[in-house]
């Protein structure tokens, strides 16, 4: 079929409008005093909780030992970050238009690259989150730092933290995998 790489590109274009519909990252905090576990979703411009006081439950807590409220206006990735989701879509869609194989491959692994930055660029937040405590914390433990894994479970005190990509990022997986699939099916065609 040599629409198919076509196909792939535009599928992928359409797979990034679901990111703008689903969270992509979760921390959950499971304590004695929370059983059920509180949890903060990251979104691609906003941060939410499971109920509509978990941020501000969340930012109590970390008052305790020190930690900077997360204040998700002053997160400058949230503002940006959603444009540059738009315009990784509207890219793919001109790609398709275009269908050059070169430019599937090129897009796939600049699409990886902003991923691979994306999580670094979260795992700076997180450190800086955990790490540059307050000196006036009314809860001080010596050597103690509060950064929540990037990957996987961690105890902080009495605090069991779970963090994990969520369904926005999927959508971010697939749309990739279906651009390298894009790169893969095209045939040259005969002249």
């Amino acid at each position: 079929m040599k629409n198919l790489p076509r196909i792939l590109m535009i599928l992928s274009a359409l797979l990034l409008v679901f990111v703008f519909f689903f969270p992509i990252w979760s921390i959950t905090l499971y304590a004695p005093q929370y059983p059920g576990g509180v949890t903060m979703y990251i979104w691609i411009n906003k941060i939410t909780g499971d109920t509509p006081g978990t941020l501000q439950n969340i930012n109590i807590l970390n008052h305790y030992v020190g930690m900077k409220m997360i204040e998700p206006d002053s997160i400058p990735e949230l503002k940006y970050f959603q444009f540059i989701i738009g315009g990784m879509g509207l890219i793919a869609m001109a790609l398709a238009w275009v269908n050059r194989k070169p430019f599937y491959l090129a897009w796939a692994i600049f699409f990886v690259i902003l991923g691979a930055l994306g999580i670094y660029d979260f795992y700076l937040w997180e450190y800086d989150y955990g790490h540059n405590l307050s000196p006036d914390a009314p809860i001080k433990v010596p050597g103690m730092t509060y950064q929540p894994p990037l990957f996987g479970k961690k105890t902080l005190l009495n605090f069991v933290a779970y963090s994990y990509p969520y369904w926005g990022s999927l959508f971010f997986g697939l749309s990739v995998i279906s651009g390298f699939l894009a790169y893969l099916f095209y045939k040259k065609r005969k002249k």
